[in-house]
């Protein structure tokens, strides 16, 4: 009968029970699909759910998160959660606004009004309810009141343009969050109630 030795029977013993307990994905290599998932502060949930509002005496409605809490102010409706805003406003136009007007007015405006404010690009882009100039830009975001520090956000802002009026959709969160397909849905929803 062959012995093994005292040494050699520790170490199996070890092996098995580490291959019994499973590896780790870190050691592997492999990410783990059961992980849970790690987004960048200010990040909305795939899952978020939209409704539709009618922004009083505007004239028309998009689709804001539900469950955001909403404030009326200054002629603005704004919604918020956590780190993102989303602004409607609207305001007498006699035209509808090209980028070369935007660059001259709309970006001025902004550099004097907007703390922290970074020019980003200027560009026409088509949404359902027509096309909108779309203005991008970094801002110096609200002051947490718990740490006292600001971060930075992007902004998006769109203006649509409907018979004799904008409807300026402004849309904010964290430099760095991942909302291209919130943003897009809230801008594709506008539509014109008159």
């Amino acid at each position: 009968m062959t012995r093994f030795p005292l040494a050699a029977a520790a170490g199996l013993v070890a092996a098995l029970a580490l291959t019994a307990c499973g590896g780790s994905s870190s050691s592997s290599g492999k990410p783990n699909p059961n992980a849970p998932e790690k987004s960048p502060p200010g990040d909305i949930p795939d899952n978020q759910a939209f409704v539709r509002f009618a922004v009083p005496g505007r004239g028309y409605s998009v689709k804001v998160p539900e469950g955001w809490s909403q404030r009326r102010g200054g002629g603005a409706v704004v919604f918020t959660d956590k780190l993102n805003t989303i602004r409607l406003e609207s305001r007498p136009a006699s035209g509808p606004l090209t980028v070369a007007a935007a660059k001259r007015t709309e970006v001025r405006a902004l550099k004097r009004t907007v703390k922290g404010f970074k020019a980003g690009t200027v560009s026409q882009v088509a949404r359902t309810a027509g096309p909108a100039v779309r203005i991008t830009y970094l801002a110096r975001a609200t002051v947490n009141p718990v740490t006292g520090k600001s971060g930075t956000d992007a902004v998006e802002r769109y203006v649509f343009f409907h018979r004799g009026k904008d409807a300026v959709v402004t849309l904010s969160g964290p430099k760095g969050a991942d909302n291209v397909d919130p943003w897009r849905l809230v801008t594709n929803s506008l539509r014109w109630t008159r």
